[in-house]
C-alpha cells in the first residue's frame, strides 16, 4: 500500500513539470506575486523528495534548495497555507536554509490538484519581518489558484491520453528533447516499450468486444503498469496499446532483461490481459543524434522482433531494423517501378524434357533493377509484394510482359509455352480469371501456351474459391500446374481433384538427393505419386548431370535448372533455343 506521500509525489512527477524551462504563464503570476506584497522575492515552488524546485522564480538565483525545513515542504505535507512573520525566531525554522540566507518573512499558499495533492506552494519572501493583511492573503490564495489553472491547463492541452489518463506520445517526444538537450549527457538512458497485443489480436478483440471494452481493459493495463515500474518513473501512453518509460540504463545494469521479464510476469498474473493479448517488451538505447520519433520507433521494432522469441523481450537490433527498413522502402518504391519502364523486366528459365533434352517450355521470372539499390533479389522482393496491395498489379504486370515477349518469340520462331507464378491473393480476385482471358486475347496467344504456377498452400487457403477459378481458367483451355510441390500442407483428396495438370517438385528436394537413400527414395516416391495421380512432373533445381539422370531414371518428365540455362533475357533465350535445337538436330 502507498504512502500519502508516496502518492503526491507520483502526482507531483506525472504532471511532468519538474526540471523543465521557464515559462513566461509562470513567470507573470511570480512577478504579479512579489509587487502585490511589495517583496523581492516570491516562487512557485514544487516539493520534490528531497528538494524543493522552482518552477518560476523573482529575486533568487537558485534552482532549487533542500526540501528539509523548507518552509514550502509544510504547505505541501499539510496542504493549508503557512505564514512565519519571522522565521529567525520561529522554532522550527530558526536554522533553516532559508533563515541563514537572511529571509526572515515566508508566506505561502498551498498548490493543490483537483484530487487534493499538493504539488508546493506559492510563496513570497522578504528580508525584514512582516505581518500580513486579509486582502494580501487572499491574494496569494487566488495566485496559488491561477498557478494550479495553468499547470491543469498545460498539463491537459494535447498532452493526456484520455483513456489512460497518462502522458501521451506529444509529451514523450517533449521529454525525451529536454533528455538531448541535457548537460553533456552525463548519464544513459534506456527506453522500454510495452506493446500490449498484436494487430490481429485488436482486430479480433474489436470484432468481437466492442472498442469500448478494449478501452477498458487497456486503462487497467495503464494502472497496473503504473504500479509496477513505481510512481518515481513516468508511464507514457505513446499508442492504443503501447506503453513507454525511461530509465538510466546505468540503474537497470545486467539486471535490465530480467526485470522486464520479471514485469511481464507480474502484468499477467495481475490482469487477465493473458487470455485475451500477448503483450512483448522493445528495450532501445536513447542515443545522443537520435529523435524523439527515431526513438520511440526503434523500441517498437525491437517490440516486434520480441513477439519472435520466447521471453517476448528484446533489446534493439540495428540489422534486423535495417532490413525492416529496406523491406518498406522496397514497397513504397515497388509502385514507381509499375509505373516505369526501366526499373522491371523478365527473363526466362528454360524447361526440357528429360528424356530427349528439347526445350518444351520457360518459366517467366521477374527482375527489378532499382535506381539507388539495385539489382533487387526476387526472393526478397517477391515476399514482400505477395502480402501487399502490389500483388495483383505485379501479377498483372508479368503476365502482360510474358505474354508480349512470347508472341515477339512466336513471331522469329520460338513456339513454347510460358509460365507464370501466381499467389493466394490473385485467386482472391473476382475478376482474375477474366483478365487472363482478356490479356491472352490481347496479345494474340492461345490459351494453351500459358502455363499458371500456384503453390499449394495458395490453393489450400480457401480451397473451395481457389478450385472454382482454377477450374475456370482450365475450362478456358489455361495450363495449371502446382509450383514447389512438396513444401506445402496439401491434401490428397484435393489432389485428385484439380484441375492441374503438372507438378513441380522443389529444388530442396532435388538438391538434397545426395544427401543418402532415404533422400532419393523421396523423390521417387513423389514422382510415382505424382504420376499415379495423372500429373506431369517437372523437378526445379537440377544443376549436375548426375541429378539429371537419376531423375530420368525415376521416370521424371521435364526439368529445369542451372544445368541447362541460367534465366536468360528474351533475347538470350531465343539465342539459346536455337542453339540447342541445332545441337539436337547435329546429334540426329
Amino acid at each position: 500500500m502507498k504512502t500519502n506521500e508516496e502518492i503526491r509525489l507520483a502526482a507531483l512527477h506525472s504532471l511532468k513539470l519538474l526540471d523543465t524551462p521557464a515559462s513566461e504563464s509562470f513567470d507573470r503570476i511570480t512577478r504579479m506575486a512579489s509587487q502585490i506584497f511589495d517583496l523581492p522575492i516570491a516562487a512557485i515552488s514544487l516539493t520534490d523528495s528531497d528538494r524543493q524546485w522552482f518552477k518560476a522564480r523573482v529575486g533568487v538565483e537558485h534552482q532549487s534548495i533542500p526540501r528539509d525545513k523548507a518552509p514550502c515542504a509544510a504547505v505541501a505535507e499539510s496542504t493549508e497555507l503557512l505564514v512565519v512573520p519571522d522565521l529567525s525566531k520561529d522554532a522550527h525554522y530558526h536554522d533553516s536554509v532559508l533563515a541563514k540566507t537572511g529571509v526572515r518573512f515566508y508566506a505561502g499558499a498551498p498548490l493543490t490538484t483537483r484530487e487534493g495533492h499538493c504539488l508546493g506552494a506559492l510563496c513570497v519572501l522578504g528580508a525584514e519581518p512582516r505581518e500580513t493583511t486579509e486582502n494580501e492573503i487572499a491574494s496569494l490564495q487566488d495566485l496559488a489558484a491561477m498557478v494550479m489553472a495553468q499547470i491543469e491547463l498545460q498539463h491537459a492541452y494535447g498532452r493526456i491520453e484520455p483513456v489512460s489518463g497518462l502522458p501521451n506520445r506529444t509529451q514523450f517526444s517533449e521529454d525525451v528533447s529536454d533528455l538531448l538537450r541535457g548537460p553533456a549527457w552525463r548519464t544513459a538512458y534506456t527506453g522500454v516499450l510495452i506493446d500490449l497485443a498484436e494487430t490481429r489480436q485488436l482486430d479480433d478483440l474489436s470484432r468481437v468486444m466492442g472498442t469500448a471494452e478494449i478501452d477498458a481493459k487497456v486503462r487497467d493495463a495503464a494502472q497496473r503498469l503504473r504500479a509496477i515500474v513505481g510512481g518515481k518513473t513516468t508511464l507514457y501512453h505513446v499508442s492504443t496499446t503501447q506503453f513507454a518509460f525511461i530509465r538510466d540504463r546505468n540503474i537497470a545494469g545486467l539486471d535490465c532483461m530480467v526485470y522486464l521479464r520479471q514485469l511481464l510476469g507480474d502484468l499477467d498474473d495481475e490482469s487477465d490481459l493473458r487470455f485475451l493479448m500477448t503483450p512483448a517488451i522493445g528495450v532501445a538505447p536513447l542515443k545522443p543524434d537520435t529523435t524523439p520519433s527515431d526513438f520511440l520507433r526503434a523500441m517498437s521494432s525491437a517490440a516486434q522482433d520480441a513477439r519472435l522469441t520466447a521471453t517476448h523481450v528484446a533489446v534493439f537490433s540495428q540489422a534486423s531494423d535495417d532490413r525492416y527498413q529496406r523491406s518498406f522502402r522496397l514497397l513504397q518504391d515497388f509502385d514507381n517501378a509499375l509505373q516505369g519502364s526501366d526499373q522491371l523486366s523478365i527473363v526466362f528459365q528454360p524447361r526440357v524434357s528429360l528424356p530427349d533434352g528439347h526445350c518444351v517450355g520457360a518459366e517467366v521470372l521477374l527482375r527489378w533493377l532499382h535506381p539507388e539499390l539495385g539489382a533487387i533479389s526476387p526472393g526478397e522482393f517477391a515476399p514482400i509484394i505477395e502480402q501487399s496491395p502490389h500483388i495483383g498489379k505485379m501479377t498483372a504486370w508479368v503476365l502482360d510482359a510474358a505474354l508480349r515477349e512470347a508472341g515477339n518469340l512466336k513471331s522469329r520462331g520460338v513456339i513454347v509455352p510460358v509460365s507464370v507464378n501466381i499467389s493466394a491473393a490473385n485467386l482472391d480476385e473476382p475478376d482474375f480469371v477474366q483478365r487472363v482471358q482478356l490479356s491472352l486475347l490481347r496479345h494474340g496467344i492461345r490459351p494453351a501456351m500459358l502455363e499458371l504456377e500456384v503453390t499449394e498452400s495458395a490453393i489450400m487457403k480457401d480451397a473451395a474459391n481457389a478450385l472454382a477459378k482454377l477450374q475456370a481458367l482450365s475450362d478456358g483451355g489455361v495450363r495449371l500446374s502446382i509450383d514447389d510441390f512438396g513444401t506445402g500442407y496439401s491434401s490428397l483428396s484435393y489432389l485428385q481433384t484439380l484441375p492441374t495438370t503438372v507438378v513441380k517438385i522443389d529444388q530442396s528436394f532435388i538438391r538434397s538427393m545426395d544427401d543418402g537413400f532415404r533422400e532419393t527414395n523421396l523423390v521417387r516416391s513423389m514422382i510415382q505419386l505424382s504420376h499415379d495421380l495423372g500429373y506431369q512432373v517437372v523437378a526445379e533445381g537440377v544443376e549436375t548431370t548426375e541429378a539429371a539422370e537419376a531423375l530420368s531414371k525415376m521416370g521424371c518428365d521435364e526439368a529445369q535448372g542451372y544445368l541447362f540455362a541460367k534465366p536468360l533475357s528474351p533475347a538470350a533465350f531465343e539465342e539459346w533455343f536455337f542453339e540447342r535445337k541445332m545441337e539436337h538436330q547435329i546429334a540426329c
